[in-house]
């Protein structure tokens, strides 16, 4: 049975093969592959169950099905003998394409040049802002190299991908060496995480937002649903107080007091001071009851144990329970009623103040009868 092996190529381009031979290759061997018009070299990343859950969870993977492509050999020290040469072979062409580049005029960027190891092609990777007619370009490319050329498109964060660098964390870009695909991040996250909106302080060396910000926003999110919201009033032991921040990192809430007062307590202490006041306060007026008609929670359906959650801080004040809160049906439909009419006569009001002053409306009115 055939093994799937991962094989990575110049620039953090990785694909699938097979390997057909028994025994399967040494991790980080030089193998030979088989390539479009050609063989190329490159170097085994992964096999093995790794091997298959990345062929299935990669952008370059096939999913559930096999590559049709295979690694034909080990390469021997003849084969990365030649391969030594490619890095300045690469960086000639991609200066002498520059050249042909500004020559036409066109608006692009060449990133990097890459040779197939038997040098029977020639791709090159550009950033441009707009879309490009480079057809004249590699008319005068081929002539100029005498093999096939292959322009390729790529973005800016695929760019910062190939180069590879080192990122404001002081460690290996994320995209050049583990991230398997570059999945797009919007502002929203970086909302998310509390962090500051200025681009020069969440953004890549790519100059989009940094890729680490997509991964990590699960963890926050889950992380923030232990904790009260922000900006919400709770009654504790020293009466009504305000959450002014948390940090999940270390389970702690700040808490300022109605006189000012600062103070930091854990979570544990916290849920332990709001349990101390379970079925006995009356709602703070904090926007709480609008939140909770609108995810269809009568206030009268509300068990104890729902009052004290952090999306529901709802209390009842001493000496009084949960149930005698509990409006009677006849007087809610009478308060009903009462503000029913109490709104229709305001109606009223507002249409004859409305028709002021016109004929027939009022026995003073100019008009008269």
């Amino acid at each position: 049975m055939a093994h799937l092996v991962e094989v990575a190529f110049k620039g953090n381009r990785k694909e699938f093969f097979l390997w057909d031979y028994p025994d399967p290759p040494p991790l980080h061997a030089a193998v030979i592959v088989d390539v479009d018009r050609g063989e190329d070299l490159g170097h085994i990343h992964a096999l093995g169950d790794l091997a298959q859950k990345r062929n299935g969870g990669c952008s370059h993977g096939c999913g559930s099905s096999l590559p049709e492509r295979k690694a034909l050999r080990l390469a021997t020290e003849k084969d990365r003998g030649l391969s030594k040469d490619l890095d300045r072979l690469n960086e000639d062409a991609r200066r002498k394409a520059m050249d042909r580049v500004k020559a036409n005029g066109l608006g692009m960027k060449l990133s990097d040049a890459e040779w197939q190891w038997d040098r029977k092609k020639l791709t090159l990777y550009f950033t441009a802002d707009k879309r490009v007619d480079f057809r004249n370009l590699v008319r005068d490319l081929a002539s100029l190299f005498r093999t096939r050329i292959e322009l390729k498109q790529i973005g800016v964060r695929d760019e910062a991908k190939r180069l590879d660098g080192i990122g404001r964390c002081g460690r290996q870009y994320c995209s050049a060496s583990w991230l398997p695909e570059l999945r797009p991040v919007n502002l929203g996250v970086a909302k998310d995480q509390r962090l500051s909106l200025n681009p020069s302080q969440i953004s890549g060396a790519c100059g989009r937002l940094m890729c680490c910000l997509r991964y990590e926003h699960e963890f926050y999110v889950q992380s923030r649903k232990r904790f009260p919201k922000e900006g919400r009033i709770f009654v504790t032991r020293l009466g009504e107080e305000k959450i002014v921040s948390v940090d999940i990192f270390r389970e702690r809430i700040t808490l300022r007091g109605v006189e000012g007062d600062a103070r930091l307590l854990t979570l544990s202490e916290f849920k332990e001071e709001t349990r101390e006041l379970t079925g006995v306060a009356a709602p703070v007026t904090n926007g709480d009851e609008e939140e909770i008609a609108a995810e269809g929670i009568r206030p009268d359906e509300i068990s104890p144990e729902l009052l004290y959650t952090a999306e529901h801080p709802v209390f009842i004040p001493p000496g009084e329970s949960f149930a005698e809160r509990r409006p009677s049906p006849n007087a809610t439909a009478n308060d009903s009623n009462a503000r029913d009419a109490e709104g229709l006569a305001k109606r009223r009001r507002g249409r004859r103040g409305g028709r002021r002053g016109r004929g027939g409306d009022e026995p003073n009115s100019t008009g008269g009868h």
